[in-house]
């Protein structure tokens, strides 16, 4: 159950970036983001309001807000990244240091996975490295090359705290320290929204960049509770990485619903992402 979980909140986390995507052609990508955190919000609150989960613990509520500020400032150094440096360094950087620092931490914590599992955690790394590659032209100057090496690193290490501090919040507290966690991201989001708005020249929002926000939202808040049920009974070292597959997800998606183009090493990354999954559900 851990291993379809952690693949779930991967698809999860996949839809999610899929249609932040798609929407963001569309408008400002801080407002996208700020409003996707909102609906995300609501969603969690719901969550919590259901499901009957026991009063918080402090300790709960502060790992939660933690993984909340660092999936806020991991997204905001993956889109500075994407913006001023290069593509092909910060996306690949950025997937990477999601799925390895839950590792490290995990192994340091007592995780102890199969041989078999450790072959399948060897192979998803380079996938995931292969399919957030670019291939497209991109600027060979030092300067850009080494800020897009910069944000990507920061931007995987936002995305680890947000995995790494999910699993220390643990399960006694139910959907507390998700609900914590979207609702320090929507601070983040909203922070650094005040703080560019004279930048976003069209504040304008139709429709259907709301609508696609929503969805964005709803997506991504499923990825967080189907990635916090999953580490009540699997090991981080595990989970985290099924989890970090998500831009297979994604890359996919965009092939079948937008026929965008897979390139030969995302075809190689996916195939390796593949492997690694049914080599960790055999370990």
């Amino acid at each position: 159950m851990p291993i379809l979980l952690g693949l779930g909140a991967a698809f999860g986390y996949g839809l999610s970036d899929f249609i932040g995507g798609l929407v963001s052609r569309r408008a400002h990508y801080a407002i996208v983001a700020l409003l996707s955190y909102c609906a995300a919000g609501l969603a969690t609150v719901s969550f919590v309001a259901l499901s009957g989960s026991p009063a918080p613990t402090p300790l709960a509520l502060g790992w939660g807000s933690l993984s909340g500020l660092g999936a806020g400032l991991g997204t905001l150094a993956l889109y500075r990244g994407l913006a001023r440096g290069r593509m092909g360094v910060v996306a690949p950087l950025s997937g990477i240091g999601t799925a390895a620092l839950p590792v490290l931490a995990g192994v340091l914590l007592g995780d102890r996975p199969s041989a078999v599992a450790w072959l399948g955690i060897a192979l998803a790394l380079p996938g995931i490295w292969l399919v957030s590659a670019s291939t497209g032209a991109e600027e060979s100057d030092g300067s850009r090359w080494s800020q897009g090496v910069a944000d990507g690193l920061l931007a995987g290490a936002g995305f680890a705290v947000l995995l790494i501090s999910l699993d220390f919040a643990g399960g006694d507290s139910g959907y507390w320290p998700v609900l914590a966690s979207e609702a320090t991201g929507l601070i983040v989001m909203a922070a650094f929204l005040a703080v560019i708005r004279d930048r976003v020249v069209d504040r304008r929002v139709p429709p259907a960049v709301i609508g696609g926000s929503v969805a964005t939202g709803l997506s991504g808040a499923s990825a967080v509770v189907l990635y916090h049920l999953s580490t009540q009974g699997g090991l981080l070292s595990i989970v985290a990485v099924l989890t970090s597959l998500y831009p297979a997800v994604t890359v996919a998606l965009a092939a079948v619903l937008t026929r965008e183009a897979i390139t030969r090493h995302q075809l190689v990354g996916l195939a390796l992402a593949a492997v690694s999954v049914v080599l960790i559900v055999v370990g």
